[in-house]
């Protein structure tokens, strides 16, 4: 069989030829195991695994929210925006799926190669227009008679849209994107050669009471320096990033040369507010430490070792005599 689908009128005929003995299963079943053959349709090349599509599906979904949260801001309307599908398709079948006349934004994205499609459906594109503009979100399909003034406004209210993909895509490779080309008749746009594979991903868009689709069409030769890194080995890899010797070093030489506080502590006590009140000059204050004790040396909040005390040349000082294990903030 050639792994076609066949309809329910052709399974019924295939049924009642084999009861009324007009074909032999048992002569269907040889034939299918001499004859191994798998129809394959070279213009439809997939070039992308399902782990690529699921993870390409969660990178996009990051930035459908914050789509949403931009054109929110924008727009000071209800929006939502989620991802519906994510296809590889060859670029033909995608110019024919979206509409003969729509709101198409041409991309580059430096330093990748190729070029980005970002396809606004009319219904959302006009509701958008006519929010900015102070309306109540009405759609009105007049894409063919666009002024200059509302192809201005849409470019750049599309432009500053689609550079959140630099944060959505932050994960797998630092871009910039650069607005080349706006127009409105996909038959007038060539950016790879008609069978060429593209991932288009679909988002569902509600804008007020209007709603939508925006597709992005990212051509194979934009994601293929990033494949490696749709995997989901790469995803669940730990972060072990070879340490630059020059930057340890450096942050060697700033920790050796930070300035610590150390006290020595000669002892506690404890006396009352009425003590305290009443002290006077000449008062004597008993500390809980002998004078042959070993004192204990604080280094910011912690206790760290013992010392005893002593003199160096005309200076008071300390002779560390051990650690303290666990030094914590109490004695």
């Amino acid at each position: 069989m050639s792994g076609e689908v066949l309809s329910q009128n052709e399974i019924d005929a295939l049924l009642s030829a084999i009861s009324t003995g007009e074909m032999d299963a048992e002569e269907l079943k040889k034939e299918e195991s001499e004859r191994k053959v798998k129809v394959y349709d070279f213009k439809r090349a997939l070039r992308f695994s399902k782990d690529h599509i699921r993870s390409l599906t969660r990178i996009h979904e990051n930035f459908a929210r914050l789509l949403t949260t931009y054109f929110s801001a924008q727009l000071r309307t209800y929006v939502q925006i989620s991802v519906a599908s994510t296809d590889q398709i060859p670029y033909e079948e995608f110019i024919r799926s979206i509409p003969k006349m729509t709101i198409l934004n041409v991309f580059e994205v430096p330093p990748l190669d190729g070029r980005i499609i970002f396809e606004i459906n009319p219904h959302i594109a006009y509701a958008m227009l006519d929010r900015v503009l102070g309306g109540q979100g009405n759609s009105i399909n007049k894409v063919e008679n666009l002024t200059e003034i509302e192809t201005k406004i849409m470019t750049q209210l599309f432009e500053r849209a689609v550079e959140n993909l630099r944060d959505a895509w932050s994960t797998i490779a630092d871009i910039d994107t650069v607005l080349t080309d706006f127009e409105v008749n996909p038959q007038f746009l060539q950016t790879v050669s008609p069978n060429e594979t593209v991932v288009v991903i679909s988002f569902n868009t509600v804008i007020g009471d209007t709603t939508g689709m925006i597709n992005i069409c990212i051509p194979h030769v934009v994601l293929e320096p990033m494949i490696p890194k749709l995997s989901v080995r790469y995803w669940m890899q730990p972060n072990t990033k070879p340490k630059n010797v020059e930057e340890s070093e450096f942050i060697n030489k700033r920790i050796n040369k930070t300035k610590l506080e150390i006290t020595a502590e000669l002892g506690k006590t404890t006396i009352s507010i009425n003590d305290l009140l009443n002290m006077d000059i000449g008062d004597v204050i008993v500390l809980d430490k002998d004078t042959n004790e070993a004192l204990n040396i604080k280094i910011g909040e912690s206790y760290k070792f013992t010392a005893q005390p002593g003199v160096v040349g005309k200076k008071v000082a300390v002779q560390i005599l051990d650690e303290l294990k666990g030094g914590g903030n109490d004695e």
